[in-house]
């Protein structure tokens, strides 16, 4: 099963942030029905670690190592992460270009829960995508169906964007199927 790990937005900010991507030119060319895919609001999510594929009977260990880093960022804190939404970038270009809202805030804690993931993994000896962590949430992908130009306006006008605060109260274990369908397995409190 291909799994993630990740904290997920509440509703007002997943509102703000859908209603902000509507008024960009990925949002009016998805509204006339060029393929763009925008995120759909129900999955935006910020992710901490991608696992990959891990066969089902690894499940245990994986939910005790993420159980470990959540309780230990728990510990450390006196409250959880205070983020918000604003800003953007662009990953990839040509055909892998990706829009992208910046997470902001209390993102130092946030770097050390994903620190605390990625140490409790490699602890139970579980792979995970070691690529350097940034925080962010993608909200869409326009590949090469818009002009390099206007993905660049639509990442101009996110710097101006400054979404509600939101505590990151929850760490969740999803596992992803093609569609994208996600499946929330396992949460945990922060």
């Amino acid at each position: 099963m291909r799994l993630f790990v990740a904290v997920y937005p509440p509703p007002p900010a997943v509102a703000d942030l859908t209603d902000r991507v509507s008024r960009l030119r990925v949002g009016a060319a998805s509204a006339v029905g060029l393929d763009v895919r925008l995120a759909q609001p129900a999955h935006l999510h910020v992710t901490l670690a991608f696992l990959g594929e891990v066969e089902s009977g690894r499940l245990p260990e994986v939910t005790d190592a993420l159980g470990s880093a959540a309780g230990a960022a728990r510990a450390g804190w006196t409250h959880p992460p205070r983020l918000w939404l604003g800003g953007g970038g662009v990953f990839g270009q040509g055909r892998s270009t990706v829009l992208w809202a910046d997470v902001r805030g209390e993102v130092p804690a946030l770097r050390t829960l994903a620190g605390l993931i990625r140490a409790e993994l490699d602890r139970a000896g579980q792979p995970y995508d070691g690529k350097p962590w940034r925080p962010h949430l993608t909200v869409a992908r326009p590949g090469d169906r818009l002009d390099p130009s206007e993905v660049d306006a639509d990442r101009l006008a996110l710097a101006a964007h400054r979404g509600p605060q939101w505590p990151a109260t929850e760490l969740v274990l999803v596992h992803s199927r093609p569609g994208p369908r996600y499946t929330h397995l396992t949460t945990w409190p922060l």
